[in-house]
């Protein structure tokens, strides 16, 4: 039987999905403004060297000590820029990856396999592109700048094509290229270091095992200690002639990420009111010491450091960088020198070469078990972006090169930028021009993704509406006196009267220690369920979420016409209550711990609940299902 979906009239973007910090604010918080800021950086390091040559390198080139007793670390400018403060930049990257690898996509632990061998593939073919055009020449110990990914830039540009490309591109690209920083890393440490200080070396080692052995006894709950220990590694290394930046990927790879658990959220609902009733110091700061410890130390780590690393460091180190003095004739030589066309083949060819290929590779020699997240066309996609090489290629042409072939070196990054920007257009626009069958399947390919919902829709057991054949599913975890499912109901009204084939599954999540009263109203929907009148009773309860007490659950029982004496037995007795222990049962496996929580053919949908948003997850799903037959997977 198909159930109709109930309509309503338009109503625009829920609250909860708007942006209400203004357009500026919006665009900074993005990948796409991350990037432009960079952008801005290096543009204005050009300007910048080509006006005064003279004031830019006496700037960077500006000594700066710091003295504890009678240890100091003494360092220019510029590096306390590239050793120091990008090893915050990388720490970001690898809390983000640590994040993917606890609760992304990588969770699935086979899925690492093929991104990890695409990013050591997309480094090695770039390098030997690289050798062979140098070959014989005193600049071919310069092959580490023709290697690694920009991961900020990358992921910027992705989002500058973001409509165009699927998302689960962004996973693929990002661990490609935290695989491709870890090895930049090393290669940093070992081939582009000076003389290595083995005392220092073996304490930075000993140092690190110290924070292994701490991660394993008290876990995270300390974080100076780690802060403490990480800048003792760091000054260790810088000691040792090795280049410290590594500590940072190090450490942000081993900062665990988790979902807010709901036991913690409820002990800090629960100090919260305490708090409401006494307000005193000492209740305020358990409070917050609360709230604190119910999200990761990542999640923490990532909100206070990122706008950091991307609107300040990064930007400031592509202006202590990317200052080259242009002119027609160096322009001319530097394009016939094997130093600029080795890092702008290696980049423009070499990295898509190396990952399209290893991706192909490693998919057609596991027989289809291994397989990529996306389409051909978006490898191909992620293949070009790749070819962007900005912050470690810069770094490592700083440490490889200097005078006139350091400003070849720079050139030809700046140049692979430019191209992979274009071939990225290029493959998008190619990729757009295809029929709708060709492109759905060049972009999304055929591969099963992950599900992150434990429990699977079950058409006997949980509450439909709309075509119960339908290919695409849309399940809430809700709670009837939640004002942010309130605001979400209507928006889900519109996606059914929209789309024809999506069907909408409800799950109760009653949030009692803040709504006392979500408890009975999901009781009562499952006692109007057993009289046939579930949506009608959601509905009405959905209108009135601020009215539900035992008196006004009857009047609505009474309005869509239930049995009232037959009403009032079941929801007496809790008939209703198992049901509802089950769906929380299942939000818990799902890692659910809010409301309203939903699902698009079982993958949690993150960000907004607006109707465009999550029109674009709908037809994303309705797509792939077309291709995989996954229709009925939720």
């Amino acid at each position: 039987m198909t159930v109709p979906p109930e309509t309503s009239p338009p109503s625009g973007q829920t609250l909860c999905g708007q942006d209400t910090r203004g357009p500026l604010s919006a665009f900074l918080r993005t990948e796409t403004g991350s990037a432009s800021v960079l952008l801005v950086g290096a543009l204005a390091a050009l300007v910048w060297a080509n006006i005064a040559a003279g004031s830019y390198e006496a700037l960077w080139g500006t000594e700066l000590s710091v003295r504890i007793g009678s240890s100091s670390v003494s360092l220019d400018l510029r590096e306390w820029l590239n050793s120091g403060l990008m090893t915050l930049f990388f720490f970001v990257v690898g809390l983000e990856a640590r994040r993917e690898f606890d609760m992304g996509e990588l969770r699935e632990r086979r899925r690492i396999t093929l991104p990890l061998l695409a990013g050591l593939s997309g480094m090695l073919v770039p390098v030997a592109i690289y050798l062979s055009v140098n070959a014989g020449e005193d600049s071919v110990h310069g092959w580490g700048a023709a290697m690694s990914t920009d991961t900020a830039f990358a992921l910027g540009m992705l989002a500058v094509f973001g409509s165009r490309l699927p998302g689960s591109l962004r996973v693929f690209i990002l661990t490609v290229a935290v695989v491709d920083d870890f090895l930049a890393l090393a290669v940093i440490a070992f081939a582009y270091s000076g003389a290595v200080s083995l005392p220092s070396l073996l304490t930075a080692l000993a140092l690190f095992a110290v924070v292994l052995l701490v991660r394993r006894t008290l876990g995270m709950r300390i974080p100076a200690l780690y802060a403490l220990l990480g800048t003792a590694i760091w000054v260790a290394l810088l000691k040792s002639g090795v280049d410290p930046v590594v500590t940072g990927l190090a450490m942000g790879l081993l900062t665990y990420a988790r979902p807010a658990e709901r036991r913690d959220l409820e002990q800090a609902s629960r100090l919260f009111r305490r708090f409401r009733e006494q307000p005193t110091p000492e209740l305020g700061r358990s409070v917050r010491r609360q709230i604190a410890s119910t999200l990761s130390p990542n999640d923490r780590l990532q909100r206070m450091l990122h706008p950091w690393t991307s609107y300040v460091i990064v930007p400031l180190f592509a202006l202590a960088n990317a200052g080259i003095t242009l002119s027609a004739g160096q322009l001319a030589h530097a394009f016939t020198s094997p130093v600029t066309l080795g890092i702008l083949l290696g980049y423009v060819l070499g990295k898509p070469l190396g990952i399209i290929g290893a991706t192909w590779l490693t998919t057609r020699l596991s027989g289809g078990r291994l397989h990529p997240p996306v389409g051909w066309g978006a490898i191909t996609a992620g293949g070009t972006l790749a070819g962007v090489g900005f912050t470690v290629s810069l770094l490592i042409a700083t440490l490889a090169f200097d005078g006139d072939v350091l400003e070849q070196a720079k050139i030809g990054i700046l140049a692979a930028v430019l191209c992979a920007f274009l071939l990225t257009w290029l493959v998008t626009a190619v990729i757009g021009a295809l029929p709708r069958p060709s492109r759905a399947r060049a972009l999304l390919g055929t591969g099963r993704t992950i599900v992150d919902l434990s429990d699977p829709v079950d058409m006997d057991r949980d509450h439909v509406r709309g075509p119960l054949d339908a290919p695409v599913t849309l399940l809430e975890y809700g709670d009837f006196e939640c004002p942010y499912c309130g605001l979400a109901e209507p928006v889900v009204r519109e996606l059914l009267a929209d789309f024809g084939d999506v069907r909408y599954v409800w799950r109760h999540l009653p949030l009692t220690d803040v709504h006392p009263g979500a408890q009975l109203a999901a009781e009562a929907a499952e006692a109007a369920a057993r009289q046939n009148r579930y949506w009608e009773m959601h509905a009405q309860m959905m209108r009135h979420q601020g009215e539900l007490r035992p008196e006004d659950l009857l009047r609505y029982a009474e309005e869509v016409g239930l049995d009232i004496d037959r009403f009032s037995a079941d929801l007496n007795a809790g008939t209703g209550a198992a049901r509802v222990a089950a769906d929380v049962e299942s939000a818990d496996l799902s890692g659910v711990s809010g409301t309203p929580t939903f699902f698009v053919n079982g993958r949690r949908h993150h960000g907004a609940y607006d109707i465009a948003t999550l029109s674009a997850a709908v037809r994303a799903a309705r797509a792939r299902a077309a291709l995989t037959g996954a229709g009925q997977e939720s």
